[in-house]
């Protein structure tokens, strides 16, 4: 019996480091550009250039690089109004895509670290959680 118990809480113990163990910034990015080609491609492009006037650019986007909590809150409640990227003036809108926090985080390290971007940051479900959709008023 000593030893059933045992192996059941070795197990329970592996299986919840498993489950509860944190990405890498590698696998996030990994994982953010599926999601990238899934919900994002279809209007910021392939090459994150976007549609001048139309659909912001990510790819050396200082809006994106200079407003990151801002970016996020844009991808979790959707975002409408103006925003200036790169000295071009945007007023449309983005619906929320229904992505959950790490899908927000994934995607975020992706389009941080992907094309011209570079960013040291590394976003995650946590930091995602905590953004409140005041932020955009």
């Amino acid at each position: 019996m000593k030893i059933l118990s045992l192996s059941y809480f070795i197990l329970l113990g592996a299986l919840s480091f498993y489950l509860f163990q944190e990405k890498t910034k590698a696998q996030s990015i990994k994982a953010g550009a599926e999601i990238y080609q899934d919900f994002c491609v279809q209007c910021h492009l392939a090459n994150g250039e976007g549609v001048s006037g139309v659909f912001p650019p990510l790819r050396a986007s200082d809006y994106l690089l200079n407003n990151i909590d801002l970016s996020i809150a844009g991808i979790k409640f959707g975002l409408k109004g103006k925003i200036v990227v790169n000295d071009e003036e945007y007023d449309g809108v983005m619906i929320n895509q229904g992505l959950d926090e790490e899908e927000i985080a994934d995607v975020m390290n992706y389009i941080l670290n992907h094309w011209d971007n570079s960013s040291e940051a590394f976003i995650t479900k946590e930091r995602v959680e905590q953004i409140q959709k005041s932020i955009l008023q």
